[in-house]
């Protein structure tokens, strides 16, 4: 599957730009760099040694296009494991136009989506589960999801995969031995042992797969949505958190008929709070298909604030807390957090006797004035507190991609098999077949195991300069 042939791309942002980068990378793109490249002290960039930089100028014939700086890597030692250059030139995006032209009429392909990178795959100069954390680190958004693509990327998951599936691997052999010398009934694989490893192995399958809730949540943002009655000060909170005027404020009840998202970075994890219509009994047509849709919200989201009118809840609190139950009900997997907005406006005696009446519903509660912006710290610190980052604190290893978990959650299953047929004493060509299933998935997750299919399904999610 390995091509040879040159591919050109913009490896910076489309769009014009202090500077832009325009890599090429195949078996000519040394000799086809050269080819157009003139330098200011008569370089012969073939000659030139690996991981060097030469100033000159990209020339059309007689027509100089632009004063460049190109960077030079000579295979294996650069990062698609092929001869690539890097042609640093004006960010003008006609300049782009005229380079990338010129560079296919000279004999590159442009390049296919995320094909330096798969052609750094087909090199060995990464593994599978490496290559897609590229992708994760060029879309990482915030902290959190950073230094999960940045561990991947060095191969801290895919060395832990790789030790297990070695070891497996290892005694697999000698379970396979045994089936060459089934009729002398012998035993080359230690039973003892080996259900020390199925132990060990299962321990940190299940380990990985319960770090995937984290990690999904830190690399997608975590969805909270904002319900309550009309007019309680969703918007406000919205605005307060977002510290800018995001949602339209009024004193109208239902001014808010349509859900409004924006994200926010806490702590290095990414939040994206919904404000939706508020919950009420309502004849206006747009009003109910605005609720309709808090309702739609309240289903997609992790996490749900319920906000509501403190002075309210003293005149009517049996039905506030009836509505919170019906929520808390309906969704009973649902983090909930009541947020009693307007303390301003009430005495120390007043927010006790609320947080008392709260207390039946044995749910997180936070006291704030979104208008004044008092206490919406502490609503940060308390939407942190339902992440676990335990794992990401101690540098452990977080599965991000579905393709992973996916492959993660076969492998278990056929580990639970082998240790099953072990305990039953099963034949020895029995447990080899769910031994090489498991081997099969590890296989997958690195790339020792794939098909066309597969990579075109990964890399076409890439962008087209990486």
């Amino acid at each position: 599957m390995i091509n040879h042939d040159s591919i050109v791309a913009l490896a910076t942002p489309s769009g014009a730009g202090a500077i832009a980068i325009i890599r090429i990378s195949g078996a000519e793109a040394i000799s086809i760099g050269n080819s157009v490249f003139k330098s200011i002290k008569g370089k012969d960039l073939t000659k030139q040694k690996t991981h060097t930089l030469h100033l000159g100028h990209i020339v059309d014939d007689a027509k100089t296009l632009d004063e460049v700086l190109v960077s030079l890597f000579k295979g294996p030692n650069s990062y698609t494991g092929e001869d690539t250059i890097e042609i640093s030139c004006h960010g003008s995006t006609y300049i782009q136009q005229q380079i990338i032209q010129l560079l296919l009429r000279k004999g590159c392909r442009m390049a296919d989506a995320g094909e330096f990178t798969l052609r750094a795959f087909l090199n060995g100069k990464l593994d599978l589960s490496q290559a897609e954390a590229v992708a994760d680190l060029i879309s990482s958004d915030n902290e959190a999801s950073h230094q999960i693509a940045m561990q991947q990327m060095r191969g801290g998951f895919s060395n832990e995969i790789a030790k297990l599936r070695e070891e497996l691997l290892n005694f697999a052999s000698l379970i396979e031995l045994e089936l060459d010398f089934a009729e002398e009934d012998v035993e080359f694989a230690d039973r003892s042992q080996f259900n020390d490893l199925l132990n060990r192995i299962e321990f940190v399958l299940k380990r990985l797969i319960d770090s995937f809730s984290v990690g999904n949540v830190i690399k997608n943002g975590i969805p909270v949505a904002i319900v309550g009655e009309p007019n309680v000060g969703k918007s406000t909170l919205l605005n307060a958190l977002l510290n800018e005027e995001r949602a339209i404020v009024s004193d109208i009840a239902g001014t808010t008929r349509d859900t409004i998202e924006d994200e926010l970075v806490i702590g290095g994890i990414g939040f994206r709070f919904i404000d939706t219509a508020g919950i009420r009994e309502t004849k206006d047509v747009v009003e109910s298909i605005g609720i309709k849709k808090t309702f739609e919200k309240i289903e997609q989201a992790q996490l749900v604030i319920y906000l509501m009118d403190s002075l309210k809840f003293q005149v009517s609190s049996e039905s506030f807390i009836v509505e919170i139950e019906k929520i808390k009900n309906k969704y009973p997997l649902k983090q909930i957090l009541i947020v009693c907005n307007k303390i301003d406006q009430l005495n120390q005696t007043e927010l006790q006797n609320i947080q008392t009446e709260l207390e039946i519903l044995n749910l997180k509660q936070i006291f704030l004035s979104a208008k004044n912006k008092e206490g919406v710290e502490d609503l940060k610190n308390q939407l942190l507190s339902f992440v676990n980052t335990g794992a990401l604190r101690n540098n452990e290893t977080i599965v991000t991609n579905t393709r992973h978990y996916d492959s993660l959650l076969k492998a278990l299953d056929e580990i639970q098999k082998v240790k099953f047929g072990l305990e039953s004493n099963l034949s020895s060509d029995l447990m080899a077949l769910d031994i090489r299933e498991a081997l099969y998935q590890f296989g997958l997750i690195t790339g020792q195991v794939t098909n066309d299919e597969l990579l075109g399904n990964i890399f076409a999610n890439f962008c087209i300069g990486k």
